[in-house]
């Protein structure tokens, strides 16, 4: 239908920040597969050293390798003598 909008919401991967330690998300860089740009965000003692000026944290806007989506979990391998069955009784989901 024309003049509709649909706005899709796109959940971000968040980073810890290395210098608040604070879990941030961060968006991905053009060019730079598996690397993320964090988000502006303020330090956490803003407000008691700056008043109500904003103030970004040091870490804003830092580059950060972002977490894997989709990264093959390993198994553990299986023990045959506590596991008189073997790995064939191992139930796939």
């Amino acid at each position: 239908m024309p003049g509709i909008t649909t706005l899709v919401s796109v959940k971000m991967p968040r980073v810890r920040c290395d210098w608040c330690h604070r879990e941030i998300a961060a968006g991905m860089v053009a060019g730079q597969p598996g690397k993320g740009r964090l988000w502006r965000h303020d330090p956490p003692e803003r407000r008691s050293l700056y008043g109500d000026s904003l103030v970004s944290c040091p870490g804003s806007l830092s580059i950060v390798t972002l977490p894997v989506p989709g990264e093959q979990l390993e198994l553990a391998p299986v023990d045959a003598a506590a596991d008189p069955e073997g790995a064939e009784a191992l139930a796939l989901f």
